[in-house]
């Protein structure tokens, strides 16, 4: 990893973002985007240990996608916990934080429609039969639909 790498354009949003948020002085989409921008900083400095399974790996727009993927759902796991506990006030806070960061991963993910035409011809290509269509759409729309989203449409697709 010696060297500088460039930056993917999701990365260089996030900083301009940043920026923006701190002249428009929203402590809330300041602290979220530099939350984003250090976990994908800890994804690229966790594959220079060599005990991670990624190791040497570069980074890629994909890695950054999931990232934020993975930072998303965080949030939409802790907003019903702090409202069972009766802690309104956190729970919107992360709603916040999960719909700043939902606009970054809008542009690369795909619509009912598209995940609904990979589906069609898969099931085309391997029959109906949900256990041999559903991991092979898994695979192919994977960081760029919600898993639980490609299984309701492959569930009624094979029905």
């Amino acid at each position: 990893m010696a060297g500088t790498r460039q930056e993917f354009p999701i990365e260089q949003q996030l900083r301009k973002d940043i920026q923006d948020a701190q002249r428009a002085r929203d402590q809330v989409k300041l602290d979220t985007l530099r939350m984003a921008l250090g976990a994908i900083h800890n994804l690229e400095v966790a594959r220079t240990d060599r005990k991670n399974p990624e190791y040497g790996q570069p980074l890629t727009e994909a890695d950054c996608v999931r990232v934020l993927e993975q930072e998303v759902k965080k949030r939409n796991q802790a907003i019903p916990l702090y409202q069972q506990g009766g802690r309104n006030d956190l729970a919107e806070k992360e709603q916040h934080e999960a719909a700043i960061l939902q606009t970054y991963l809008q542009g690369s993910q795909l619509s009912d429609d598209e995940v609904r035409a990979i589906v069609a011809r898969l099931v085309a290509e391997h029959g109906t039969e949900f256990r041999r269509v559903m991991p092979l759409a898994a695979k192919e729309t994977k960081g760029r639909a919600d898993g639980a989203r490609v299984q309701r449409i492959v569930r009624e697709m094979t029905q």
